[in-house]
């Protein structure tokens, strides 16, 4: 895939959805911090469905560290993994209180020190919250990156390296939005929806649907 090709996906996707953002529901970096951390290997539905319970209660750091581990619990019981979530947010409560003056800090470095924020989870709140043009690969990106060619990879720290460097500077800080997005609901991981693909001449799948090749094939960036 060459830069031609790579800059007319944005294009597109840009295009077709000019201001991209999570669909995990936020008013505040905090409370995006802890819906990304429950966010992880369950929905974002899931998720939402907590926290509209959980922050007219709570929504700042000191006020789940009042909540207690016990009570946060049992309003995200039914989110995949949820009791090792509670104890990493209480802690991370702890910290932000002790530490940070109970604001989110707005470094990686600070970030990855939170307990059960990893990399991903930091570039989420580098991006949305801080408006900082990183990428964070999930499976998702990390299935589109490979399967399209837009930026194959072994790792998803290979692929994050790769998207940074050939992703057109302009379409950075949405650039994250719009893959997931695109990954989740179009290039599907058991069957892609190739039909309803507005990339779909682009894309260096071998395993795509063929039927409609003819009609959509763009030969302007054929290489």
């Amino acid at each position: 895939m060459n830069a031609a090709m790579r800059r007319e996906i944005f294009q597109r996707l840009a295009a077709a959805n000019p201001h991209p953002t999570t669909e995990l529901e936020y008013h505040s970096p905090f409370e995006l911090l802890v819906a990304v951390m429950l966010s992880a290997q369950a929905t974002d539905i899931s998720v939402n469905a907590a926290t509209r319970q959980l922050y007219p209660v709570a929504n700042t750091p000191e006020a789940i560290l009042e909540l207690g581990e016990e009570k946060l619990t049992e309003y995200i019981q039914r989110i995949g993994l949820y009791r090792t979530k509670a104890k990493h947010v209480i802690q991370t409560c702890r910290i932000l209180v002790e530490q940070h003056k109970g604001c989110v800090p707005t470094t990686r470095e600070a970030l990855e020190a939170l307990p059960g924020v990893g990399r991903k989870t930091a570039n989420v709140i580098l991006n949305t919250a801080f408006g900082e043009p990183t990428i964070a690969v999930d499976t998702h990106i990390f299935r589109l990156a490979n399967r399209i060619g837009l930026a194959p990879g072994k790792t998803v720290l290979d692929v994050e390296k790769k998207l940074l460097k050939v992703i057109p500077p302009e379409f950075l800080l949405d650039a994250h939005h719009w893959l997931i997005l695109h990954g989740r609901y179009i290039c599907q991981a058991r069957k892609p929806r190739c039909a309803e693909c507005l990339i779909y001449d682009l894309c260096e799948y071998k395993g795509k649907d063929q039927k409609t090749s003819s009609s959509t094939k763009n030969t302007k960036f054929t290489k």
